[in-house]
């Protein structure tokens, strides 16, 4: 048998086999130690490397016409069914303000009731002029001659009952004074009672004289004579025929009118009217059919069109009014450039998602609102609701 070699280490015999495996063991954990150092970045290089700064605010959202897209439909006036007759547009055709966009079922129907209330006001207007031309307008003026001439007689009797109550006052006011001085030259003894007793039923005579002229006065002022009042009656008999004729025709004149105007409300709302200009974006509702919850059609002003972004309220602070946005969607090759002109003041949930399902979809969002460039908007005009990703730069 062979002896073991042997390695002699600090004064030690060693085994020659284990001072092998040894020496290997730390070789190999040398190696590692070197490998780890040279992967694992210093702190010093670790804060010399500094993170990229964000330069834009990424964001979904969709394409629409300026002031968003309006769902045409028509109020229930009571006189149909609501159902559309006639549709006079077509899917992407360009309408005018006032443009009649469809006729309803009760067209036909609220025009020939607006031709039948017509005809009413001619036949009432006619019956206006036949009850004013029978007046008697002659004897009506004549009687109302009379009537003035009586109230200018009234006017000179009230004249002549002030003046004796301007005279009666007058001597009541002498009497009073009379009476005064005769009372004092009595208490000094100068007369007798018997003549201040004179003076002072003098007095009373004055005052009474007065109050009957005053009476008098106020039953000329707001009593009428007896001829003044039969002349007034005689004027009521003439007149008052031939003056309620003239009031119930007009009345019936102005009742006739108001039933055309009426008419005229239901033959408007059987008509529906462009409320703007813009392009036809979708038909709900076609000849025959009922209009729907949806409306008739929705129009949307396509010549300007305008994206909606959704931004995570998180980058709100980032987004200013005049910041230059970059838009891209699928099927558009080119990029698509505008101007951030209005952002929301409301967080909302967010509506637009991306095709990744691990993506939060319930984040909270602030609407923002980009200008699209004129030459921009000409090559999406047709492309409404167009789901597009905005990149918002700082």
């Amino acid at each position: 048998m062979m002896q073991s070699q042997k390695v002699e280490i600090a004064g030690k015999q060693l085994p020659l086999r284990r001072f092998v495996i040894v020496g290997a063991m730390l070789l190999l954990g040398g190696g590692a130690y070197s490998l780890w150092r040279s992967l694992t970045p210093s702190p010093q290089s670790a804060q010399s490397v500094a993170a990229p700064k964000i330069q834009t605010v990424t964001a979904l959202g969709y394409l629409e016409p300026r002031g968003e897209v309006i769902k045409l439909s028509a109020p229930n006036s009571g006189g149909g069914t609501n159902r559309v007759e006639q549709l006079l547009v077509k899917r992407g055709q360009m309408v005018r303000t006032g443009e009649v966009i469809a006729v309803l079922d009760s067209y036909d129907r609220s025009q020939a009731a607006l031709v039948q209330a017509q005809k009413q006001v001619a036949v009432a207007q006619s019956n206006l002029a036949v009850v004013k031309a029978g007046a008697k307008q002659g004897e009506i003026s004549a009687q109302q001659f009379e009537i003035e001439r009586l109230e200018a007689q009234r006017q000179g009797d009230t004249r002549a009952q002030e003046a004796i109550v301007a005279r009666l006052q007058a001597e009541l006011q002498n009497a009073q004074i009379e009476a005064q001085r005769n009372e004092l030259l009595f208490q000094q003894g100068a007369i007798s009672a018997s003549f201040r007793d004179s003076t002072a039923l003098a007095l009373k005579t004055a005052q009474r004289n007065l109050q009957e002229a005053q009476v008098v006065l106020r039953r000329i002022e707001t009593t009428r004579s007896p001829e003044l009042a039969s002349a007034t009656a005689t004027l009521d008999r003439i007149s008052e025929v031939r003056l309620v004729d003239v009031e119930a025709a007009q009345a019936q004149v102005d009742q006739a009118i108001a039933v055309v105007q009426e008419a005229q409300a239901q033959l408007n709302l059987a008509t529906v009217r462009a409320p703007q200009s813009g392009m036809v974006l979708e038909i709900h509702t076609h000849p025959g059919e009922l209009i729907s919850s949806e409306g008739i059609v929705e129009l949307g002003q396509t010549e300007q069109m305008t994206a909606l972004l959704e931004v995570y309220q998180t980058d709100i602070g980032k987004v200013k009014l005049g910041q230059s946005v970059e838009l891209s969607a699928e099927g558009v090759p080119d990029a698509i450039s505008g101007t951030v002109v209005e952002i929301g003041v409301q967080v909302k949930r967010q509506n637009v998602i991306n095709s990744d399902t691990s993506a939060n979809i319930d984040a909270r969002v602030v609407e923002v609102r980009v200008k699209l460039d004129a030459t921009a908007a000409q090559k999406v005009a047709r492309l409404t609701n167009l789901q597009v990703t905005g990149e918002i730069e700082q």
